[in-house]
């Protein structure tokens, strides 16, 4: 038997802008887009904001490389050194490498994710896999394993090629799954770096234009036309917004961004180390012990809605307990829809209690 104990987290949300408060029906109005697909998402929850087409399957162009990097961060190091060759020199966007020069993997992940550089994909595919044909299945597996199921990789630049496509919202999964790879993180985030003689420019323009933007890449081929992921971060709360074939894509994403931060806020619905309540314990030096969340859970809302957060776990617990035990659960949901469990723990050790011996044990005790 369980019982489940529910606790209201009231939401009194206020949204200013720099003039005073602004109407929250005004503030809950998403711009419109030139966008064939897009897709404004909570990184941290994967909450869409809002969005359109947001499975369509779509050529992706160079957005591509996120993945690329992600799986060389996974299979290659950092300092390996790494041979040019001439079949690396593809068409396209370029950090013009020339056949024969050696460049570690870091400096090559520079030239992918910075210029943009189709030569540094292969160049990074061949040396991690020893082929590019292999590395691109890695890419297909990566994507299997975060959920991405209407994606699929045919080379590591993003060129277009039959069975190459993704969707806005497989992006923005990927995307916010690489920004909390630290690497792939600091070096999206770089807006120019020296390497050797070659200065790289970040082909992202709202890393130097746009309040909070960390990343991540951008992508253009006749056939996606304009792509774009970016990730923004203000007050704690990250966001991710993919474009698909969006010709005003820079400016889409800027006001996609100032909505998202006006309409929601970051909601801590429940706190790591927080107690909950009480469980009644049998058999211990206590009677009761206190049960907390063993980990903290955010979600982006807006004024008025409320999250509820129910605890499972048993009618009663047994010694010995040990602080941080796992018992129970907390579960969060919003509108009927379940949200995330949190796992409920013990916050004090509780030892089981000496036994009593009862009057006909201890005249055993004495005449044995």
């Amino acid at each position: 038997m369980t019982r489940v104990v529910q606790r209201r987290a009231a939401l009194v949300l206020m949204v200013c802008s720099l003039l005073g408060c602004v109407d929250c029906a005004a503030a809950q109005s998403a711009p419109q887009t030139g966008a064939e697909a897009f897709i404004l998402m909570d990184a941290g929850s994967g909450r869409v904001l809002t969005g359109k087409n947001t499975e369509q399957e779509l050529a992706i162009a160079s957005t591509t490389k996120i993945m690329t990097a992600l799986v060389a961060l996974e299979t290659g190091n950092l300092s390996d050194k790494v041979a040019v060759k001439q079949n690396h020199l593809k068409e396209g966007s370029s950090m013009y490498l020339r056949a024969g020069e050696v460049l570690t993997l870091e400096e090559l992940l520079y030239g992918l994710l910075l210029p943009s550089g189709n030569d540094a994909a292969e160049c990074i595919a061949d040396h991690c896999s020893g082929g590019v044909e292999r590395f691109v299945a890695r890419m297909n597996e990566k994507a299997a394993a975060l959920g991405m199921t209407h994606t699929s990789f045919a080379n590591p630049s993003g060129l277009d090629a039959q069975g190459h496509y993704s969707c806005a919202l497989d992006m923005a999964r990927l995307a916010a799954y690489a920004m909390r790879e630290p690497t792939f993180a600091r070096i999206a985030a770089t807006r120019t770096a020296a390497v050797g003689e070659r200065m790289l420019g970040n082909h992202n323009k709202l890393l130097a234009s746009l309040e909070g933007c960390t990343g991540l890449k951008t992508g253009y081929t006749d056939k996606a036309g304009r792509t774009l992921v970016t990730c923004c971060e203000r007050d704690g709360m990250r966001l991710i917004v993919v474009t698909l074939n969006d010709r005003s894509d820079w400016a889409d994403h800027a006001a996609l961004y100032e909505y998202g931060f006006a309409a929601f806020a970051r909601k801590r619905a429940v706190a790591r180390g927080e107690e909950y309540t009480l469980a009644p314990v049998r058999g211990g030096t206590q009677t009761s012990v206190p049960l907390a969340a063993g980990e903290s859970f955010f979600y982006p809302v807006t004024a008025g809605e409320e999250l509820l957060v129910s605890a499972r776990l048993p009618e009663e617990l047994t010694a010995p307990l040990t602080a941080g035990q796992a018992v129970g659960e907390l579960i969060v949901s919003m509108d009927g829809r379940e949200l995330a469990r949190v796992p409920l723990v013990c916050a004090e050790t509780v030892a089981a209690a000496e036994k009593k011996q009862s009057l006909f044990e201890r005249l055993l005790d004495r005449t044995g």
